[in-house]
């Protein structure tokens, strides 16, 4: 009988979780685990805990919000290789964006037996400066636009109500001077919104690239949006971000990469899966090809 490790957030979904634990505890031992549970005790526990206990378990099931999953995986990167677990996950925050790539099933049950018997597969981490993350890098003027924008206006409008509710600061928004180097090129220009991601979907909306996202093809998918100078680029703006796509006036660049250095004279501020990230001059990005084995449904 093998051994998994189950850390679940005890905050994430409005604290639901503590009521479906039996359930998911049950789904797992049925699959033939002997399971150990962890509740989290606060930011880092679950770094800490994947971290120290990791090694000794043959799987590692989390169950929260990608904060949690961004938590446990940067704990299992602090071990070899040979010592990093195949992890299950367990949605169940707010956007759960991470998930969507992983084709799982309806309700908490399915969900809970697919992390417990579902395919291992390798995953690519984004390693930035010395910190990582799982699916996303962002900087400037929409960054938070998906934690701040209301459920109910997105579940009316849906992608729409992000690009909406971005559009309502574009007057007042910061734009960046920066030098993005990246494989093959380099781009300069004045920015008010960047992102880097290895996802097919970013704050609760798919469709961001124009070619199919794999996660362990060590290459990242890359938006840059510059600052729009009159209202011809501002409509392009709002129309690629609709589209998820380049527009015509090169007002926003969509690139492929595994490597990229952002050069900033004044500090940046990023976030990494939806956390602050810091606000370095000099963002050092690159792709940790395979570094993580997670579990994907059927």
């Amino acid at each position: 009988m093998g051994k998994l490790l189950f850390i679940y957030n005890t905050h994430a979904g409005k604290g639901r979780t503590r009521i479906r634990l039996a359930e998911i505890q049950d789904a797992l031992t049925a699959a033939g685990w002997l399971v150990t549970i962890h509740p989290t005790r606060g930011a880092g526990d679950a770094a800490a805990v994947a971290r120290a206990l990791g090694p000794a378990f043959d799987r590692l099931v989390c169950c929260g919000g990608d904060g949690t999953l961004h938590e446990v995986v940067e704990g299992l990167l602090g071990l070899p290789p040979e010592d990093r677990p195949p992890v299950g996950y367990i949605p169940a925050g707010t956007t759960n964006d991470f998930a969507k790539n992983l084709r799982l099933p309806r309700g908490t049950r399915a969900i809970a037996a697919a992390a417990a018997a579902g395919s291992p597969r390798p995953v690519d981490i984004g390693l930035f400066n010395e910190q990582c993350f799982v699916y996303v890098a962002a900087f400037g003027a929409f960054t938070d636009v998906a934690y701040n924008t209301s459920q109910q206006f997105k579940s009316i409008f849906g992608h729409l109500a992000y690009v909406l509710e971005g559009a309502t600061r574009l007057g007042s928004i910061q734009a960046y001077p920066m030098t993005v180097e990246y494989d093959g090129g380099t781009v300069e220009g004045d920015f008010v919104y960047g992102m880097v991601s290895n996802t097919i979907s970013v704050g609760g909306f798919k469709g961001m690239p124009t070619e199919p996202v794999r996660l362990d093809d060590g290459i990242f998918e890359v938006v840059l949006v510059r600052h729009p100078k009159n209202p011809i680029q501002l409509q392009a703006v709002l129309r690629a971000l609709i589209q998820m796509a380049p527009d015509e006036e090169g007002t926003v660049v969509s690139l492929r990469t595994g490597r990229l250095r952002v050069t900033c004279e004044a500090g940046l501020p990023w976030t990494l899966d939806g956390e602050y990230g810091g606000a370095p001059h000099t963002a050092e990005i690159a792709c940790n090809s395979r570094a993580v084995t997670i579990v994907y449904g059927k």
